[in-house]
């Protein structure tokens, strides 16, 4: 039976868009002059400035002013919607998080990045007997204002955390955080201090949550940040000191389980694709 799929011309317009993308995806700097993609995709710089100009109007692309580069848009991971690799979270981390309940009692959630909010995927709270909150998986948390949100902005890397900054400034998460967005000290001295205590908190800092404090850390797969694991409490319960000696080390030994697990499962892939390309 002929395969009619085989009647169709390439789109070789097509096919040099996505050439570009996934030059841009490699840049480890997150950028790249027209010059660089051109010597990257093989084209001429004329036809890959037509390109980009094309994923331009898509959204999917953005030209720096200050130094006439591009760089991908938070856009592009739109493209993935479709496309599910989330099991870990059930299959891995969701067992684990009851551990963590087990030892520390009060409520944790575990949320992943969409857009410039972290949404929670998972959580403990309708099992927490300290819960102050049911109806948890599937609410939006701002990016700058909560630790999960810290957490996560803080270690991803510094293409990442620019086409965050854009969205912010635009002030579609509001006014609050379009104007930490703005502030370049704020956001430097956020990172640092993230990075260097390994954990990010909010006490209080969120107006709709001015009473509920948290402490998160990241979940780190090969560079990647997955998605990040907090603990949330009364702020009245306990000062910020109490709570990190309370809820510090429980939460990276629960994410270090999860990285593990992560790492274990990725190399039983790579070892499966290795054996059946050996046997092709």
């Amino acid at each position: 039976m002929t395969d009619k799929t085989t009647n169709y011309a390439h789109v070789r317009g097509l096919s040099r868009g996505l050439a570009i993308l996934k030059a841009l995806n490699q840049m480890q700097s997150g950028h790249a002059s027209s010059q660089q993609l051109s010597q990257m995709v093989g084209l001429h710089r004329t036809t890959v400035r037509r390109l980009l100009e094309t994923l331009i109007t898509e959204g999917l692309v953005r030209r720096s002013d200050s130094d006439d580069t591009y760089r991908l848009t938070i856009k592009v991971r739109e493209l993935s919607e479709g496309f599910t690799d989330d099991e870990w979270i059930s299959s891995m981390a969701a067992p684990l998080m009851g551990e963590l309940m087990q030892r520390i009692v009060w409520p944790s959630d575990l949320t992943t990045s969409d857009g410039s909010e972290m949404i929670i995927r998972e959580t403990t709270h309708r099992y927490s007997p300290l819960s102050f909150h049911r109806a948890m998986v599937g609410r939006r948390l701002p990016m700058l204002l909560t630790s999960a949100g810290r957490a996560y902005f803080a270690n991803i890397n510094d293409s990442e955390q620019e086409n965050i900054l854009s969205l912010l400034r635009s002030g579609s998460a509001g006014e609050e955080q379009a104007a930490l967005a703005n502030d370049s000290a704020y956001i430097k001295n956020l990172i640092r201090s993230v990075r260097n205590a390994g954990f990010a908190w909010n006490r209080g800092d969120w107006s709709d949550q001015q009473k509920i404090s948290a402490i998160a850390v990241p979940i780190i797969h090969r560079t990647r940040v997955l998605g990040c694991l907090n603990v949330v409490y009364l702020t009245k319960a306990m000062s910020q000191k109490e709570a990190e000696v309370k809820f510090i080390q429980p939460l990276q030994d629960i994410s270090s389980k999860i990285e593990s697990m992560m790492e274990k499962q990725q190399l039983l892939i790579e070892s499966k694709n290795s054996r059946d390309a050996c046997e092709k």
